[in-house]
């Protein structure tokens, strides 16, 4: 297989499954950059793909996101943020686009908040898994992309990007805890997870994302 291109679009008349891919990483990782490239190489094949990010991707949800990002609060708060943000999300946006053969790209997921809200702040991973247990039930993603990158140079990339927000101003302590919360994360569901070297040149990290997709056998169904 060409590792730089995709299956080929099903044939005609063939129905096709919804996928769901999400994008994760420390903060300064460079998953986004990498997400609408990755949503018009899908739709050279064929497919209807949404676009979303999370917290947000709803009105609802995108408000929820505001409080988010610029109040303090404890962990404890942010993760019912998340997880309110998250079921709208759900059951606006990403069960309908699925339910109807779309493939649905997330800017993060509930792995960010097992990683910032449980490794970073410490809180209680039991609790967020009973949280995601009533929110998603079964629902996970198909795949995966963690763009990792060693927290002191994602603390190096975020000082030359735009205005931090609550989360992008933590020590980098915290961003070195988050970074083990997903390779927990991955570990534990490690078949679902592509682990992306973030510390190399875009188009090298672009051929690795390249590859982690032609390497999955649902794309040919």
């Amino acid at each position: 297989m060409n590792p730089n291109r995709l299956s080929e679009a099903p044939s005609a008349g063939a129905v096709a499954l919804g996928r769901f891919i999400t994008f994760e990483g420390i903060d300064g990782a460079g998953k986004s950059s990498h997400i609408e490239a990755l949503a018009n190489w899908t739709r050279e094949r064929g497919r209807e793909v949404v676009l979303t990010r999370e917290p947000g991707g709803t009105a609802l949800a995108e408000a929820l996101r505001e409080l988010f990002l610029h109040r303090e609060m404890d962990a404890l708060t942010e993760a019912l943020l998340v997880f309110a943000a998250r079921r709208d999300h759900l059951r606006v946006v990403i069960e309908p686009a699925l339910a109807r053969g779309a493939v649905v790209m997330c800017d993060r997921f509930t792995d960010s908040t097992f990683a910032y809200q449980g490794f970073g702040r410490g809180f209680d991973l039991a609790v967020l898994g009973q949280l995601e247990h009533w929110v998603q039930a079964d629902r996970q993603p198909d795949l995966t992309l963690w763009f990792d990158l060693p927290a002191h140079v994602a603390a190096a990339r975020r000082a030359t990007a735009r205005a931090a927000d609550r989360l992008e101003r933590e020590a980098e302590t915290f961003f070195e805890r988050v970074r083990q919360g997903y390779l927990a994360r991955c570990t534990k569901a490690g078949t679902r997870f592509a682990r992306i070297d973030a510390d190399q040149p875009r188009e090298a990290v672009w051929r690795e994302v390249q590859l982690a997709m032609s390497a999955r056998p649902w794309w040919a169904n």
